[in-house]
């Protein structure tokens, strides 16, 4: 009977796991840049050049960049789904927006029921903050621009991402994160226009699914996130019929 020799592992290997792993459960950001070697090395209880070897193979494989006095950094490309081009053709394309808020649907509703399930203690915490950052956009809303409001809305939904403790929902929801931004940004103007209870509406509804999620109403969190978005849904549609009747209304006065 034969057997294969047993290769012996090096050190640097055990490191590009415990760095693999922080990048996948989003520990470490696309475009963050990793403690200094000396710092670095310290932590993980390794000699530098071990430290150096391991950041060399992660730079082969993709997944970080090193600037010439500069630092290692996590490739920035890891937190983009989209490329810039596409994301201008996606935000400015009325069809896509509908398209987006389907698929926004079935992705935040899972996290929603997940980070109720799994959220820890500082889980809660930092989506306390981000609520609580959310409310103070709203309170003070003749203050604060579309922009921010966009991004602390965005910011919510992340936190609510990060506390599901599931990778492929933390980095698809990282990585369309600009796009979410956008679309809120883009959103939220038309539906105010539209609806005078919609700021009302989407304060309930955003405070009803940091409830749930804080009490680990896993179901509930699930129905909360799926009602926020069918009604956003619903205003948007509203908002889309106008503009096209009154274009319409233009067009025969012109005849």
């Amino acid at each position: 009977m034969g057997f294969d020799q047993v290769r012996q592992r090096r050190l640097s290997d055990d490191i590009v796991e415990q760095l693999e792993g922080m990048i996948l459960e989003g520990t470490l950001k696309s475009g963050e840049r990793l403690p200094a070697e000396r710092a670095l090395a310290e932590q993980f209880g390794v000699s530098r050049p071990s430290l150096r070897e391991a950041i060399q193979k992660l730079a082969a494989k993709g997944l970080l960049v090193s600037r010439q006095g500069g630092g290692n950094y996590v490739a920035q490309s890891l937190g983009s789904t989209f490329s810039d081009p596409l994301l201008h053709l996606l935000e400015n394309n009325p069809e896509v927006q509908r398209d987006l808020l389907e698929f926004r649907q079935t992705l935040e509703a899972s996290c929603a029921y997940y980070a109720a399930l799994r959220a820890t203690e500082v889980d809660r915490e930092r989506l306390t903050a981000a609520f609580e950052a959310l409310q103070d956009c709203y309170t003070r809303s003749d203050e604060v621009s579309r922009l921010e409001e966009g991004a602390a809305d965005a910011r919510f939904h992340l936190a609510i991402a990060e506390a599901s403790h599931n990778a492929v929902l933390l980095h698809t929801i990282r990585g369309l994160f600009d796009l979410l931004k956008r679309n809120v940004v883009t959103n939220i103007g038309g539906m105010y226009q539209q609806r005078m209870e919609t700021r009302d509406m989407l304060i309930s509804q955003h405070r009803d699914l940091y409830q749930a999620i804080i009490e680990g109403r896993a179901e509930q969190a699930r129905e909360v996130s799926t009602r926020h978005l069918l009604y956003v849904q619903e205003v948007l549609e509203e908002v889309r019929q106008e503009v096209q009747r009154v274009a319409r209304a233009e067009r025969r006065k012109g005849m």
